[in-house]
């Protein structure tokens, strides 16, 4: 895949992750309409508006998730290849994502925890592995011809 060149320079405590790409959300989105915009002209899988706004929400999600409950983003990855984008978002945590009830035990709405549906409603394939050095990598497909068919969903 190709690295988002971000500010460089380590990104880990004790300089173990090396940075590549963006840091934050707007800069993850941003990194994904240039993969998308700088494919050879007649190559890859054309996009839809809808399949742009899913990227990019996906981009925004897994870079979020990486800041709140990673550590921070060490690498990202997005690749245009044949019919899919591929992102690949790595932070220092090795804990997986998890998918919150709306309501705590109390009753009480619970704000955020929306995050990891999301990604999971929008890819057709999403892949968490541990990476050698500490931390995770998250890895989700967004098809680009359109929107996949979620089982039991609308």
């Amino acid at each position: 895949m190709s690295h988002e060149q971000g500010a460089g320079g380590p990104a880990g405590p004790a300089g173990d992750h090396p940075h590549h790409g963006p840091l934050n959300p707007a800069e993850a989105r941003g990194a994904v309409r240039r993969a998308l915009a700088q494919r050879p002209s007649g190559q890859g899988a054309p996009y839809t508006p809808d399949t742009l706004s899913d990227a990019l929400l996906v981009a925004s999600e897994l870079t979020t998730n990486a800041m709140l409950h990673g550590g921070g983003v060490t690498d990202f990855d997005v690749e245009v290849v044949g019919e899919n984008l591929y992102l690949s978002v790595c932070d220092r945590e090795r804990r997986r994502p998890v998918t919150l009830d709306s309501a705590d035990r109390g009753d009480r709405h619970r704000c955020g925890g929306r995050g990891w549906p999301i990604v999971c409603r929008l890819a057709c394939e999403v892949e968490v592995s541990d990476l050698p050095a500490g931390g995770k990598r998250v890895t989700a497909v967004i098809p680009l011809l359109g929107p996949y068919p979620h089982p039991g969903g609308a």
